[in-house]
């Protein structure tokens, strides 16, 4: 990254303990540590799709903050801006997995050291050369100096000429309905790329999903992806409409799809692909998380995403020989 990043992301990575597939989490005796994070998880999968890309955020100077930092530089995410807080500990996540039922999510993220973030802490040169900046929802959910990063960061990208793309992420447990549309409302106007649910989108604005992106895209977005409830998506331009059908495929484990669609998209895009295959490429990389257990195992590289999208688009041979 010698002349920077091409995206930058920030937001809380936490680590994540797993229960055993199937197992209900109160009845959960082994579990499997790994990351988690929607910004974190968008920037493992930008980076094994060979995109150079930065995390910004904090952790605890403690082991669970150590392992954030290692397993986001093992998938070659820059971590160099990344600050560690001797006075507040990593967030943690607990979470049973099933394909079929409700899932258990449990966060111990209150007074984090991702909740210490401050406008004060984002530094200019950590957007220099920067195409993208990527942000949820959740950062400035997490307290008010972190909501101050947020905007102060989306300023820093427009004097930097990097373009925004902004996904609300939704966590109820963060907040009521009202906060969320005042905190994460003008993110998501601010946009120049939105990811959203149907949901989403009438919590925060009030209006139909249909209506809100419209809206969106007179008010300036380039682009509004909308994931609809039965997995399908559709991105409104100024210059038209594009609907992706879902992939039938076995799903394992439905947590991070989300943020392997937004990275499959952003992807595609910054390869100067059209929209249409964008949608295709962003509902190929999340039908592969799906298959997988933890928010990034099923995250693949430039090459298995070909294999796959050939696949499952195409008929292609699914034995890759």
């Amino acid at each position: 990254m010698a002349n920077g990043p091409e995206v930058v992301t920030c937001g809380e990575a936490m680590l994540l303990l797993l229960a055993e597939p199937g197992v209900p989490l109160d009845r959960a005796v082994h579990f499997r540590r790994s990351v988690a994070g929607a910004e974190s998880n968008v920037a493992v999968g930008l980076a094994r799709l060979g995109h150079g890309v930065r995390w910004l955020g904090r952790v605890g100077a403690d082991p669970a903050g150590e392992a954030v930092l290692r397993e986001l530089r093992a998938d070659r995410v820059d971590v160099a801006h990344a600050i560690v807080d001797d006075h507040a500990p990593t967030g943690l996540l607990m979470r049973d997995s099933h394909p079929h039922r409700a899932i258990d999510v449990q966060y111990y993220r209150t007074g984090s050291a991702a909740s210490r973030l401050t406008p004060e802490q984002i530094r200019p040169e950590a957007l220099e050369g920067a195409r993208l900046l990527h942000l949820s929802g959740i950062t400035p959910m997490l307290s008010p100096t972190a909501a101050a990063a947020s905007r102060r960061l989306v300023e820093l990208a427009r004097a930097a000429g990097a373009k925004v793309s902004f996904d609300p992420n939704v966590r109820h447990k963060l907040g009521g309905a009202a906060q969320w549309a005042q905190t994460a409302g003008p993110l998501l106007r601010d946009a120049d790329i939105v990811f959203a649910g149907e949901d989403e989108l009438e919590l925060l604005t009030a209006q139909s999903a249909d209506e809100a992106a419209k809206e969106l895209v007179r008010g300036g977005a380039g682009e509004v992806v909308v994931k609809r409830a039965d997995h399908s998506a559709t991105v409104l331009t100024a210059d038209g409409r594009w609907d992706q059908p879902p992939h039938a495929v076995p799903v394992v484990d439905p947590i991070g799809a989300g943020d392997g669609f937004a990275a499959g998209y952003l992807s595609a895009r910054l390869r100067g692909l059209h929209e249409d295959q964008a949608l295709a490429e962003a509902a190929c990389v999340a039908a592969l998380v799906v298959q997988a257990a933890t928010d990034t195992d099923g995250l693949p590289t430039a090459a298995a995403r070909d294999r796959a999208l050939a696949e499952l688009s195409e008929g292609g041979d699914p034995v890759y020989r």
